[in-house]
């Protein structure tokens, strides 16, 4: 028999009982909170002193997408390591929330008076949220990391025991190719990760240098070919030399793990992911461990000249000065 403050997730993950409660309140709270701003949209300004809203139905608008967060919040209620992409969502919605209130509020377009409803619908949520994540990730890495007699393969061994998928040098190894030409190798997260698909996009946007540098690219991801695809051919680059590393094999001999709190959701990595939104890059369903973290390496030869593991999961290399680089 289980112990009363936990319960078992669909994939035999447990969370403690307090994340679903936290949860569950939040839900709760949001479609309250929700449904009183869509049905009295006036309620809030007449509490405060406040002119009534120029145009009410926007405020509803806000009413509404905080009721909807609500509903998300219940659904991840009952499983939260297993939905902590929903708990992400509103933890950053719940940082920059705030952010936004106080530049609007220092340049007098809201009442300071307003911040009420910063500590009620954000303030209060940031602790529980922050500690739901730093469990989903924990208990992902003590789930997925491989066993402790695992061995893991030197950089070489690797590159010889991995073939090319699709694209160029399909059905080579990477050793081999290594040796014909540098090789620039970009691990990435998963497919549905802004990062992910600003790293194609910059990629994307430079690969003429790149190879003009005298390097060729070659994207490992966790994903099926498949799957990933579609995917790739989305930022032109279904050509490039593709390696599908579900095994994570590939990912630990180049020393890439799972990230810290701080490399995955630390004030650089929100920052970045700000960035990311604002040029267009969209964030989509994880296809992959949404913990791993990613790297940019250059390969000669069967060895490393360049490039190191991401130090946090926003970071955007020098790609063509990677390139260019000489062992």
């Amino acid at each position: 028999m289980e112990h009363a403050d936990r319960y078992d997730g669909a994939d035999g993950a447990r969370a403690p009982r307090w994340a679903q409660r936290v949860l569950v309140a939040a839900g709760l709270y949001n479609v309250l909170w929700g449904s009183v701003v869509v049905l009295f949209p006036g309620l809030a300004f007449d509490l405060l002193g406040m002119e009534p809203a120029r145009y009410p139905s926007i405020w509803q608008c806000v009413g509404m997408i905080v009721g909807v967060y609500g509903v998300g919040y219940l659904v991840a209620s009952r499983d939260p390591w297993r939905h902590w992409p929903i708990v992400l969502v509103g933890f950053l919605g719940k940082v920059l929330g705030p952010v936004g209130f106080l530049l609007a509020a220092s340049r007098g377009e809201l009442p300071w008076s307003l911040g009420w409803t910063i500590l009620t619908n954000d303030l209060i949520w940031w602790v529980p949220f922050a500690m739901i994540l730093w469990g989903a990730m924990s208990d992902a890495q003590r789930r997925l990391s491989p066993s402790t007699d695992e061995r893991v393969l030197s950089v070489g061994d690797a590159l010889a025991r991995t073939t090319v998928d699709a694209g160029f040098g399909a059905g080579r190894t990477l050793l081999e190719l290594s040796r014909e030409s540098r090789l620039l190798v970009l691990f990435l997260r998963h497919s549905g990760c802004t990062f992910c698909r600003e790293a194609l996009a910059d990629l994307r946007d430079r690969r003429a240098e790149i190879e003009r540098a005298g390097a060729r690219i070659v994207l490992v991801h966790l994903a099926s070919d498949t799957n990933a695809r579609p995917f790739f051919a989305r930022y032109t680059l279904a050509d490039v030399s593709r390696v599908s590393d579900p095994g994570r094999t590939l990912y630990r001999a180049f020393a890439l793990g799972r990230g810290t709190f701080a490399q995955l959701f630390g004030a650089r990595a929100i920052a970045g992911g700000v960035r990311a939104m604002l040029r267009g890059h969209g964030v989509g369903r994880p296809d992959g461990d949404g913990f791993q973290m990613p790297g940019a390496f250059l390969v000669s030869d069967g060895r490393i000249v360049a490039g190191r593991p991401h130090e946090t999961a926003a970071e955007r290399p020098d790609y063509v000065g990677m390139a260019c680089s000489i062992s």
